[in-house]
């Protein structure tokens, strides 16, 4: 695809065809046309500060050519949004969704080429487009660039799991992964992504060395009768905190929940089933009852090898290089139910794809609570496609679903409630250090739900990666409704066998698991207080009238003040406070301060280079 860079003209040779505001007036989409070569680019400012300059615009149509690229511009349609909605399973019980909406239609100037529709929304707290065609065809590319300001910094990754970098955006290289979040100004910070990716190719960005980011599509994206893609965004804020806070933004670009009940539908912390044996998944649902948690999963090998072609998903067949067992997994599942704890079993794609029509039924009538999807593929829309279609399969037979690896959402989970997470980011697995935790916060946990795997008791902890009560304060800061614990810890009763390894770590009962047992995962209400991708957060999340705070420190000590103004005025708080300190004796070595505070109290903590710390404020 061949366009010239809407970058290189100068402003004198473009002329405004539209301008989109948002109902507060802070974002405006311009749509202006190259009066020399006739593309039409578009461009966005925040507060009247550009944050992109004459991006591209356009679809590339396979024996067709490049659409919505120039043309002159139709009647167009508009309207107000201004609705709230419910959200059962997010950051914020209640989310409004007010915007601007316009719909362009650009009139091919040239013979033979279709008529596109560019519909454009503008929030106060950034912009999204996405393009509207009828007929049948294949996009074999998309032209959108982003021109950011020079200067501009990025934090980037390859791949979904990968390493998170900070660099020059002229220092791009290769393709990298959505949301990127970006650093404009001292003041000024951007995210762009894509939203709503139900049936089409993954998004990515490649740089053109200079100060522009394209989309590339991982493959063409076949349509018939008409075509739809995916919402592009630029979300724009004058704090990372403040794009964190704007949660409901990606979800208010996608549809409304096709699930009519949803009182099946149950979040909760997770605690995984490694031995594979009946008495480990009785020990497990023992200890998840004694402390607040709602489901036992039961991980890999359960049904025989996950990578090979002929295990079967419809029985239990344990892969002996996991588990000698035994397991009676409907023993197990019978179990649970006694006690309020459901299980959800994990399915490598590779029965998925061949199974996924039978087991959802025969698993609904094991009395499964859900699904984790293992390895799945991502990227070209035969993966995206079948990947949705299998999340509805399961909201069909009342199955949960947490999908594994490289996906991440687009915040799909409005319309599919039933999926509860994802991982696509770099958890715990890989036991990064407390400064990458920092970096996937403010940027992968802008795209949603993240299933980061949470360990406690292995010595990754304290080996690699922080320190225990920085553990406390991920489960805090990186929101799921599903929140995985213990990740590579057994209870005491589990056997010493399974993928996990031997029978360390166990689980001790330390007096910090207190804020586990009390952890919702769910939230009413969400404040990002403060924070920086390369140095700390600070998240402070409501459930009913008690709210949890989680803290993180990078690389250097800091003082962190933390001022409790989100408290109710009229009353008096209990905060209990945990924090890491040597001098504890236990295993992992948390003191847990109690300290009556109100709203004007300013909570003030010595935190420790990787280091953190939590806290649960409750009204008296």
């Amino acid at each position: 695809m061949l366009l010239l860079s809407a970058a290189s003209a100068s402003a004198a040779d473009y002329a405004t065809l539209r301008t989109v505001r948002s109902p507060g007036g802070r974002s405006v989409f311009t749509l202006e046309k190259n009066e020399t070569t006739g593309e039409l680019v578009y461009g966005l400012t925040s507060g009247g500060r550009t944050v992109v300059n004459h991006g591209d615009l356009g679809l590339e149509l396979r024996g067709v050519g490049v659409v919505a690229a120039r043309g002159t511009l139709g009647k167009m349609d508009a309207k107000d949004i201004d609705t709230t909605w419910s959200n059962s399973f997010g950051e914020a019980s209640t989310v409004q969704d007010r915007c601007r909406e316009e719909t362009l239609p650009i009139i091919p100037t040239e013979a033979g080429l279709p008529e596109v529709k560019l519909q454009v929304r503008a929030y106060d707290t950034g912009v999204a487009w996405r393009y509207l065609l009828a007929g049948d065809g294949t996009v074999t590319d998309e032209a959108t660039s982003f021109t950011l300001p020079e200067a501009t910094q990025v934090w980037t990754s390859t791949t979904a799991q990968g390493p998170i970098t900070r660099q020059l955006i002229s220092e791009v290289k290769g393709q990298v992964e959505r949301p990127l979040f970006a650093q404009l100004a001292p003041d000024l910070f951007a995210a762009i992504g894509e939203a709503g990716l139900v049936d089409g190719a993954r998004m990515k960005f490649v740089s053109d060395g200079a100060v522009t980011l394209r989309a590339k599509l991982a493959g063409g994206v076949a349509f018939t009768d008409s075509f739809t893609s995916p919402w592009r965004y630029v979300r724009v804020g004058g704090s990372p905190a403040a794009l964190l806070q704007d949660s409901g933004f990606i979800l208010n670009l996608n549809e409304p929940s096709k699930i009519a009940d949803i009182s099946w539908i149950r979040p909760g912390k997770v605690i995984r089933e490694a031995s594979l044996t009946t008495q480990g998944g009785k020990a497990c649902i023992d200890f998840a009852a004694a402390h607040g948690l709602q489901h036992i999963l039961f991980d890999a090998g359960w049904y025989g090898p996950e990578g090979s072609a002929s295990s079967d998903a419809t029985k239990v067949d344990l892969d002996p290089a996991r588990s000698p067992g035994p397991l009676d997994l409907q023993m197990v599942i019978a179990y649970g139910k006694q006690k309020g704890i459901g299980v959800i079993l994990y399915v490598n794609q590779i029965a998925l794809t061949r199974q996924i029509d039978e087991i959802a039924p025969l698993y609904q009538s094991w009395g499964a609570a859900g699904i984790k999807f293992g390895f799945v593929k991502v990227g070209p829309q035969g993966d995206t496609a079948w990947l949705h279609k299998a999340v509805a399969k399961c909201a069909e037979h009342k199955l949960m679903v947490d999908i594994h690896d490289e996906y991440r959402p687009t915040g799909v989970s409005r319309a599919w409630p039933n999926l509860l997470t994802q991982e696509g980011i770099r958890g715990d697995e890989e036991s990064v250090p407390n400064i990458d935790v920092l970096k996937t916060i403010f940027t992968r946990c802008l795209a949603g739900a993240a299933d980061q795997t949470n360990c406690y008791f292995a010595p990754r902890v304290t080996e690699k990666m922080g320190s225990h009560a920085s553990q406390l304060a991920k489960a805090v800061c990186i929101f799921s409704p599903w929140q995985m614990l213990y990740w590579y810890d057994r209870p005491m009763g589990s056997p010493g066998v399974g993928q996990a390894g031997p029978t360390k770590p166990v689980i001790q009962e330390v007096p910090e698991l207190s804020f586990f047992d009390r952890l919702p995962t769910t939230w009413d209400e969400t404040r990002v207080l403060d924070g920086h991708p390369d140095t700390h957060v600070t998240i402070a999340r409501r459930k009913g009238d008690v709210w949890f705070v989680g803290g993180l420190n990078g690389n250097s000590a800091r003082t962190f003040e933390v001022p409790l103004a989100f408290l109710d005025p009229a009353k008096t708080y209990q905060a209990e406070v945990f924090r890491d300190d040597p001098a504890v004796s236990t295993l992992t070595h948390v003191a847990i301060d109690k300290l009556e505070v109100n709203a004007k109290t300013v909570l003030k903590r010595e935190v420790a280079a990787g280091n953190g710390f939590a806290v649960i404020l409750t009204a008296r």
